[in-house]
């Protein structure tokens, strides 16, 4: 008997918690010296939706029994406010408690990690499984298949965008928590998991709302896969042959179209964000009782999003145009930047709904260009997202160029920024000019992958053609 060509799998061992635990080790020491590093007041790690400093400020103002959104200071969810909000009290020596907020912030990290390792073995093995069913076994003989899932954990660990916003007190690594809890319990099946991460991770930045259709795919058709037309086989008379959401069938060996989409998980999701949804409503309700109610805090929150009054420096375009645009057209051209994240969704949700933690990522990489308040916080989770497909994107292009470019905007930020605000040897333009470097790479990262990742599904089309004939 011929042995049957299996596809190789690289289980060479990272030593994922030796790393993690150093990683972990290496955010206290720094969080330790922060007061000399100075981060949290960078405009690139801390905006006013995820400074721990207005945060106190609110909390302050609540302690007195004031609403914690006067002085327009802060501007996050009142919930944070009952969590966080005591870890930000001055301790008798009159220096904020600034170990716990690093231990919740580092704790986070820690569990995001685990998720993304989670999440990335569960995509290792479906990738696995559907090229074994395409039939693919002696083409894909000789190729290893790395181990996303603990190369992009430790990523995410060790990305210096991710240490920078641990160690620069925000909250950004409490969104990027219940972003990563929502996918991670969409492609485990757990739906009231996935639920609860995505109502919190949309109740906290408002932008995660856009991620309801990949999470909506991930539940109706299950993990990525190559697209799901190929899984079609012309078998005998009568007999099926199910893979994953696919069920195959035919009749005098004619292909017929198999796609389901299985529709009963999606209605459980919608049940269970309902409930997370009145659940955190009624919480917020009741901080909120005696000072405006909910309407207070929706326009102090999402309303303070989507008209962008603090036109503060930070890594985004937003509060350079609408610091120069008349006023007379700031309603339209606010119009025109939201919009823009929605014009992308249809789309992108019609090519890739095969694919979709793919497309998890390419929706918070035009999130992160486009939103009003952005930070390293959000690349650092997006980029950690794309190396889960590791294996799928070994032929993209121009990588070292965007890796070149990533890190020449990260030093030349807070140099441009020095040049302007504290020697005034600089202007407005030269930090805005980082800005738009970066963005411009954001935007050759979210098109080179999306090539690389469709012309990935079209070889897979062409072997699969071969294979036939």
């Amino acid at each position: 008997m011929e042995e049957k060509p299996q596809i190789r799998s690289n289980t060479k061992k990272l030593g994922f918690w030796k790393w993690a635990i150093a990683s972990v080790i290496f955010r206290l020491i720094l969080s330790y010296f922060s007061k000399n590093l100075n981060l949290s007041s960078r405009p690139e790690v801390s905006t006013p939706l995820t400074s721990l400093r207005r945060l106190a400020e609110g909390y302050w103002l609540k302690r007195l029994s004031m609403s914690p959104y006067s002085g327009s200071m802060y501007h996050g969810s009142p919930l944070l406010l009952s969590i966080l909000g005591p870890l930000t009290v001055k301790t008798i020596g009159g220096q904020p408690s600034h170990l716990l907020c690093s231990l919740v912030s580092v704790f986070a990290d820690l569990i995001s990690s685990i998720l993304i390792r989670a999440t990335g073995h569960s995509l290792v093995r479906a990738h696995v499984h559907n090229l074994k069913s395409l039939g693919l076994d002696k083409l894909f003989k000789d190729i290893e298949i790395l181990p996303s899932g603990d190369i992009a954990a430790l990523v995410y660990l060790w990305n210096p965008f991710t240490i920078v916003s641990c160690v620069g007190f925000n909250t950004s690594p409490i969104e990027n928590l219940f972003v990563i809890l929502s996918l991670y319990g969409a492609s485990a099946g757990l739906i009231p998991l996935a639920a609860f991460g995505w109502v919190i991770a949309s109740h906290l930045s408002l932008y995660p709302l856009v991620l309801i259709i990949p999470v909506i795919f991930l539940l109706g058709y299950g993990l990525d896969a190559p697209p799901r037309k190929l899984f079609v086989r012309s078998t005998q008379v009568g007999e099926e042959r199910p893979v994953d959401h696919v069920e195959l069938k035919s009749v005098t060996n004619k292909p017929l179209k198999t796609t389901i989409f299985s529709w009963r998980p999606v209605i459980v999701f919608f049940l269970w964000a309902s409930i997370w949804i009145l659940y955190v409503l009624m919480l917020c309700a009741i901080d909120m009782k005696e000072h405006g109610g909910l309407w207070e805090m929706f326009k102090r929150t999402y309303g303070f999003i989507l008209t962008v009054k603090d036109l503060s420096p930070n890594i985004g375009v937003l509060w350079y145009f609408f610091a120069e645009v008349f006023d007379f057209f700031r309603n339209f051209f606010l119009i025109v930047f939201h919009v823009n994240i929605l014009f992308m969704i249809l789309p992108l949700a019609i090519r890739l709904n095969h694919r979709p933690c793919f497309l998890v990522f390419v929706y918070l990489a035009i999130s992160s260009m486009l939103k009003s308040y952005p930070s390293v916080g959000d690349s650092a989770l997006y980029l950690s997202l794309l190396v889960l497909f590791v294996n799928e994107l070994a032929e993209m292009q121009f990588s070292f160029f965007l890796f070149c470019g990533y890190v020449g905007v990260s030093l030349l930020s807070p140099v441009m920024h020095n040049l302007w605000i504290w020697r005034g040897t600089g202007n407005a333009n030269f930090y805005f000019a980082t800005a738009i470097a970066y963005a411009c790479f954001q935007i050759v990262l979210v098109v080179e992958s999306v090539s690389a990742m469709l012309n990935y599904d079209r070889k897979i089309r062409k072997l699969c053609n071969t294979a036939k004939v």
